[in-house]
């Protein structure tokens, strides 16, 4: 297996786990992968924040807000490994409710990556909403 195919199992599993259980309201599995130094920063759909405290406070808000997640993809169109750093482009399509209401959304997002003591973490996250008729066709 290449590095590339590594980071890219590592995405397709401990990623998509935390982002799940981010959904169903337990930000633990995502602070578990995603650094704690700096920088690191969250350009969101939502909020914003920078440095390991704003971040932080950034998940526990998503906490509360999120829960019972019915589905969740995250549909990669790029991605790369180039030593110690690499960063994925795509889509994240989303059934979850937010503030008890049920809702089906899809955010573009583009995250960059590092390796910390040899595991990934997540240094970097920009989303915003996409709106279906901003979808590129065959995207």
């Amino acid at each position: 297996m290449s590095e590339r195919d590594d980071f890219m199992a590592w995405v397709g599993l401990r990623l998509k786990d935390a982002e799940i259980a981010l959904h169903n309201g337990d930000a633990a599995p995502r602070s578990a992968i995603w650094s704690t130094r700096e920088p690191v920063t969250v350009l969101g759909a939502w909020t914003s924040g920078s440095g390991p405290e704003e971040v932080g406070h950034i998940f526990r808000q998503l906490e509360a807000s999120f829960s019972d997640c019915t589905s969740y993809s995250h549909e990669v169109i790029a991605a790369d490994v180039m030593g110690d750093l690499a960063y994925t482009v795509g889509y994240e399509h989303t059934s979850a409710s937010v503030n008890g209401v049920p809702r089906d959304y899809t955010l573009r997002v583009t995250q960059i990556y590092r390796r910390e003591e040899g595991e990934w973490k997540v240094a970097h996250r920009h989303a915003d909403t996409l709106e279906q008729a901003d979808k590129p066709q065959g995207a």
